[in-house]
């Protein structure tokens, strides 16, 4: 009926109007950032993102490590979150790695809404400051006058961290033993120690132990030189053409979270991203 339509025009333009203003209202509380593991390049990401997002919000963004199963149970805490972008999942690739294994009970195309590619940070290939090589070519000489006695530390199993070690090991045809971590920060102290050899952790973190000593870097994974490791030449031009293994971090909501609150979180993580300061940690 025609009368209907001026009802149906105006019933429309609240509901349009109500969400315009729950997207500009949002947040009104604290948000929360889930991320895998405490110390990694997940944690890393997270807190400058938590930051600069609580600049902007004018309300706290708190991060919260949830560790274990290679970051399988912070995927699947925020999977069956409220869906009104009070809790988001900070993860790297692996989110799309994870699920090949046994009993994962989420989906990342169906269970995740996407809201930026917070980075693409370089791993760093380093060792223990007292193993006698100083560059990639020598490390693979000495494991392989050690075929199986050399350890590598992996923080998360499917991680750019564990398939970076698993090609440098496959390309150079070395018999060396991958020992898993809770987390990058335990895989760290683990190789501080001497209790393992080498290890390919996010640049980012990793170079602070670099500067102080505690670790001997001999090249990155990235195709191209980084300011993030000064110096370091690549993985492809210290003898493994082609080699490229870096970590993406995407800032990700449950499904169904309202797009006005998505293209907001997405338009304040990426003026955090675009800053200098920012910039210079990933």
């Amino acid at each position: 009926m025609p009368v209907q339509r001026p009802i149906i025009a105006v019933l429309a333009g609240l509901l349009l109007g109500a969400t315009l203003a729950v997207a500009q209202s949002y947040p009104v509380k604290p948000v929360r950032i889930v991320t895998a593991e405490p110390g990694g390049g997940n944690d890393l990401a997270a807190r400058l993102l938590a930051q600069g997002l609580t600049a902007a919000f004018g309300q706290q963004v708190l991060v919260e490590a949830k560790g274990g199963a290679s970051g399988a149970l912070a995927a699947q805490a925020v999977s069956k979150a409220a869906t009104d972008g009070y809790t988001l999942l900070l993860y790297s690739s692996a989110l799309w790695i994870v699920p090949l294994m046994k009993n994962v009970s989420w989906d990342p195309q169906k269970d995740f809404s996407p809201v930026i590619l917070a980075a693409m940070a370089p791993n760093v290939l380093v060792v223990h400051p007292s193993l006698p090589v100083s560059s990639v070519k020598e490390l693979a000489t000495l494991a392989r006058k050690r075929p199986g006695e050399m350890n590598y530390a992996v923080g998360a199993a499917g991680s750019a961290m564990h398939l970076g070690a698993e090609l440098f090991k496959s390309t150079m045809h070395l018999d060396i033993v991958r020992v898993p971590f809770k987390g990058t920060s335990a895989g760290l102290t683990a190789l501080m120690a001497g209790q393992v050899q080498l290890m390919f952790p996010a640049a980012g973190g990793a170079m602070l132990h670099v500067k102080s000593a505690r670790l001997k870097a001999l090249a990155v994974t990235s195709a191209k030189p980084t300011e993030l490791a000064p110096g370091l030449p690549t993985m492809a031009s210290a003898g493994l053409p082609g080699f490229e293994a870096v970590s993406v971090y995407g800032l990700f909501a449950p499904a169904k979270t309202p797009a006005d609150i998505i293209t907001r979180l997405n338009q304040e993580a990426l003026r955090v991203i675009a800053r200098a300061d920012v910039k210079e940690r990933f």
